[in-house]
């Protein structure tokens, strides 16, 4: 059931709120990482972003893996997911099989960041079978924040956002899922020796989302009560 008038002003700063704070979890906790990797100095083209998360020292598909704070890293890991998916389940005037067609993707992202923050991608990992959860979790995220941004790109005039903004949402999850394609492709292609600017490209399929989705909170946050959409109860009786 949508919310009532005197709160959907409330509920809507509260999702807004939320959508700022999961995005923004990760990428400070991305860059507060990479910042005390300092020998050698941490790429954001090069280095995967579960490199991160490992303190090491350790190798894996060529690449040296020492991160001083790899414990910001998997802290963000774990929570921007969960605070994504609170922010996502506070929506407004979403029900039925419009609020599972939101909860599902979030529930993925949240599943695979979890696991990325439990199970870090070391060399390690790799060899006593744990690296299989966070393979897992990686594309569950990038699964689950790109068809996130896509539903809710659709569903613009539910939640509250405008047309501009539902369009960015969709173009960064397509975006998403084709760097994530192409991320996969030189994994499975290159093997060991991945190309230079992989890290980049994994950063394709995860930094867009997580943009979209920070900007559609700020949206949020900032809408006046005087921007609320008409509820169609409210419009019926206005042409009655």
């Amino acid at each position: 059931m949508p919310a009532s008038g005197a709160h959907q002003p409330a509920q809507r700063r509260v999702a807004g709120a939320l959508l700022i704070a999961g995005p923004a979890i990760f990428l400070l906790g991305e860059l507060i990482s990479a910042a005390a990797w300092t020998d050698p100095a941490y790429s954001y083209t090069h280095h995967f972003i579960s490199n991160l998360g490992v303190h090491g020292p350790s190798t894996l598909f060529g690449q040296y893996m020492y991160s001083p704070l790899a414990w910001v890293m998997n802290t963000g890991f774990f929570l921007f997911g969960i605070t994504i998916l609170a922010g996502v389940a506070t929506l407004r005037d979403l029900s039925g099989r419009r609020r599972w067609a939101t909860l599902i993707p979030a529930s993925l992202l949240t599943f695979g960041g979890v696991l990325l923050g439990l199970y870090p991608g070391s060399g390690e990992a790799l060899n006593n079978g744990t690296g299989e959860y966070h393979s897992m979790g990686a594309f569950a995220g990038f699964i689950g924040g790109n068809v996130l941004a896509i539903v809710l790109g659709h569903r613009r005039q539910r939640i509250g956002i405008s047309a501009r903004m539902g369009r960015a949402l969709i173009t960064v999850g397509v975006i998403g899922l084709i760097s994530m394609v192409l991320y996969l492709g030189m994994i499975v292609a290159a093997g060991d020796n991945p190309i230079g600017i992989i890290g980049l490209i994994e950063r394709g399929a995860v930094h867009p989302f997580l943009i979209g989705l920070l900007c559609a909170g700020a949206s949020l946050w900032k809408r006046k009560p005087t921007d609320e959409p008409l509820a169609p109860t409210a419009i019926a009786g206005k042409t009655a």
